[in-house]
């Protein structure tokens, strides 16, 4: 046996040889050299001589110990191909195909037009469970995050199954509710005790239930929120109880900490700063932004900051400015927001822009038009807007909508295109989640190319000069005087 002072010593040497290599190797651990094999080696011959000297030490030997054997060969599955050693190290940042994409690329061209999506809250109908639910949204906020899209409208198509008002705890209820049928007597009792031990302030497991669309729409706002400031605008709800499965969108906005970015996003805390404008939490670590006017704690806002602030000493100033500013400057994604509608008319009827969607495409097997088509271009818009259907699609939306007039059969007149996205599909159906992104990736390239890239100038009306004779101006007032003047000196 080694004495534990030997012990040290080696362990001493083995890592001063580890700092080396790593050293000789530029900063990376090496792996699957010659030299690592030889200290394997070297280790096993150790560890054999060792296992011999305790052999040998042992009077007689024990019964269960067998005396040392040679080395035997490394077996075939074990053994390092002598290729290996010659593909190259990985690099500093521990990716061997190069660094993971830190920023998103950016078209650099400025752009001033819009693309909505909206798509009914029926399609969570075909989800069992509430993680199959967020997984669905999760995909559609992705899908929506990759192609720009700068709206979601949620809408009701009045086609799901009506369920039943309550809270969330399912389980709970239905097996009260067994145990009401067996003993109503006891039934009645625990529902007296339950009622005089009920808190204040109810658990999340008592909050109403909430439909498909509010559902949908609380997803679609928690992607789409900054990650440090998802604890200031969403508590704790049954709805938001699997968000940590889903796949981060990965946004332009969602700045990292570290990260000089020109444009952020921020929450207006209570304190104020010396000048007194108001302080934004803007992700930067004990560093709020003093902004350029006093707004009202806890709204969210977009700031601008000077990225060479991020170097200096001190308070960091920024400016607030629209949402669509980095869009419109040079052509950044800033993501999307969301809005529920009560049916499809209303989709149309309370558009946030003004003039309403100047392109409105409409998505069918039944389309009189396909993204295959020699023909198919997309005319010049500001504000566009792709529509989805349900299970049924849209014509049986359409159906179930009384303010529009129209039977399904004739939807394709409600907008300016009737697109097939996907002529040649394999499946009977295409889900809505599926089609979401099929669409826009088909159609993707016709509306950049068609989208408006330059401000649009406004004209100031002129104001029109209405002369009476009732009130006479200053000029012919003067002018008066000074005729009744002339005439009295001739006079």
């Amino acid at each position: 046996m080694l004495d534990p002072e030997t012990r040290r010593k080696r362990k001493d040497e083995g890592r001063e040889k580890k700092r080396q290599r790593i050293q000789e190797s530029g900063g990376v651990r090496p792996r699957h050299t010659p030299s690592t094999e030889d200290d394997r080696s070297g280790k096993a011959s150790k560890k054999t001589q060792s296992a011999g000297s305790t052999a040998d030490g042992n009077k007689k030997g024990s019964p269960g110990l067998k005396p040392p054997t040679a080395t035997q060969p490394t077996p075939a599955y074990k053994r390092v191909p002598s290729s290996f050693n010659k593909r190259p190290m990985a690099s500093s940042s521990g990716h061997r195909f190069g660094r993971v994409m830190q920023t998103v690329p950016c078209r650099n061209k400025s752009r001033f037009s819009t693309l909505s999506i909206a798509l009914p809250g029926s399609v969570l109908s075909n989800c069992q469970t509430r993680e199959l639910r967020t997984l669905l949204v999760g995909q559609i906020a992705r899908a929506a995050t990759i192609y720009h899209v700068d709206e979601i409208v949620v809408f009701d198509d009045k086609l799901a199954a009506a369920k039943p008002s309550g809270g969330h705890g399912g389980w709970r209820q239905r097996n009260d509710r067994r145990r009401n049928i067996d003993n109503p007597k006891e039934a009645t009792e625990e529902k007296t005790e339950e009622k005089a031990e009920e808190p204040e302030h109810p658990q999340t497991d008592r909050l109403p239930r909430s439909n498909n669309q509010e559902f949908m729409a609380r997803v679609l706002q928690y992607c789409e929120c900054p990650q440090y400031l998802r604890r200031k605008f969403f508590p704790m709800h049954p709805d938001l109880q699997f968000t940590g499965l889903l796949a981060p969108v990965d946004a332009p906005h969602h700045v990292r900490a570290d990260d000089h970015s020109m444009f952020r996003e921020g929450a207006v805390v209570e304190k104020t700063s010396s000048d007194g404008g108001s302080l934004v939490n803007c992700g930067i670590r004990n560093r709020p932004v003093a902004i350029d006017r006093k707004l009202a704690p806890g709204i969210r806002c977009t700031v601008k900051i000077d990225p060479a602030a991020y170097g200096k000493v001190g308070p960091i100033k920024g400016t607030v400015v629209s949402p669509s500013a980095p869009r419109e400057q040079d052509g950044t994604y800033w993501g999307y927001t969301t809005r529920i509608a009560s049916s499809i008319n209303d989709v149309f009827d309370s558009c946030p822009f003004d003039g309403g969607y100047d392109l409105k495409i409409g998505t069918s097997e039944r389309g009189d038009m396909s993204t295959e088509d020699k023909k198919f271009s997309i005319p010049k818009y500001e504000h566009a807007l792709l529509v989805f259907g349900g299970v049924a699609g849209i014509e049986e939306c359409v159906d179930a909508d009384e303010a529009i007039k129209l039977p399904g059969a004739q939807s394709r007149k409600l907008f300016d295109v009737w697109l097939n996205t996907c002529p040649f599909q394999g499946s009977r159906t295409i889900r809505t989640e599926e089609a979401v992104l099929i669409s826009l990736s088909a159609v993707g390239p016709a509306l950049a190319k068609s989208a408006r890239t330059e401000e649009k100038i406004v004209e100031e009306p002129e104001e029109d000069i209405e002369f009476s004779d009732e009130s006479p101006s200053d000029e012919s007032s003067d002018d008066d005087d000074g005729s009744e003047e002339s005439s009295s000196n001739s006079d």
